[in-house]
């Protein structure tokens, strides 16, 4: 059976995006739930200085896995998950770094603390056209040079539109939970998504959570930490990549809001950090404008 055509993807949220233009040119799919965080839930926004940084990610620990959600576009998050590398390194508690920006199979163990950006991106197989280096690439370094493995998370792209035919992840989440899986990948495609593509789209995100649960556990070590950075949605408690946990797996979620927190239930997340807010940007009526173009199956 042929899988459906993918979309082109979009921000779940008109005011902020969490995906560059380029990258929702560059991916044939980008989840909404990956990314802004309108619907997160969270335990009560705290705002932190850099100085305060250590003492948030010290409340949630001992942890064998402490995610990290963030905004794609919010410099901030990349900023605070550089300070936790740094932070959870000197402490020798840092057992790897997992990323939704690689895809699971790369990985930069074989390189010395000292391997230079080049050699990095080579191991990591860095799409640069869909996760900026200049963003994350001090996040990934910092955790190089401490002698920590950087290892990828994410569902290889060219497994993406197998699993997309793949019915058992539908069975995966308790039906109120898919529900919100599907109102994510609604909003995250200003409305535009057709009803029959949100199956589809949502074993892709359930698989790539599940592809980034792996990656986390074969890195867990005897008193460290693994830091698993990712978009917002994957890291629900209802939803994301904790549903893929075995029960005797200690996590933490910390979630990082750009703008006001939104009211949400608190036992989605630990905590959450608010940023500031960034400048208001319409990209549904970017999407919009593909869409009539004849963008609909792949920008």
């Amino acid at each position: 059976m042929t899988a459906p055509k993918t979309p082109t993807p979009a921000p779940q949220n008109p005011t902020r995006a969490p995906w560059r233009p380029a990258v929702a040119l560059a991916l044939a799919v980008v989840l909404g739930g990956c990314g802004a965080l309108g619907t997160a839930p969270h335990a009560g926004p705290m705002r932190l200085s850099t100085a305060a940084w250590p003492g948030a990610l010290a409340a949630l620990l001992p942890a064998d896995v402490l995610l990290l959600g963030e905004q794609h576009d919010a410099p901030d998050h990349q900023r605070l998950q550089q300070g936790a590398v740094q932070w959870l390194a000197a402490r020798g508690q840092l057992a790897a770094v997992v990323l939704e920006m690689a895809e699971s199979g790369h990985g930069t163990q074989a390189l010395a603390p000292d391997a230079t950006e080049a050699q990095v991106q080579a191991a990591l197989h860095w799409n640069d056209a869909a996760w900026p280096w200049k963003a994350y690439g001090p996040v990934v370094m910092a955790a190089v040079a401490a002698g920590v493995p950087v290892l990828g998370g994410n569902l290889p792209r060219a497994r993406m539109s197998a699993t997309m035919g793949e019915t058992a992840w539908d069975q995966h989440l308790p039906a109120p939970a898919l529900q919100r899986q599907y109102e994510a990948l609604r909003e995250g495609h200003c409305g535009l998504l057709p009803e029959s593509q949100m199956a589809p789209m949502a074993r892709i995100q359930i698989a790539r959570d599940a592809s980034l649960a792996r990656s986390a556990l074969q890195a867990v070590r005897p008193g460290q930490t693994v830091l698993l950075l990712a978009g917002g949605g994957h890291v629900m408690r209802d939803r994301g990549v904790p549903t893929h946990w075995p029960a005797d797996l200690r996590s933490k979620v910390l979630l990082a809001q750009a703008g006001q927190a939104q009211s949400a239930i608190k036992t989605e997340v630990d905590s959450v950090v608010q940023t500031p807010a960034l400048p208001p940007q319409d990209h549904c009526a970017a999407l919009r404008q593909r869409w009539q173009q004849g963008g609909r199956a792949g920008g």
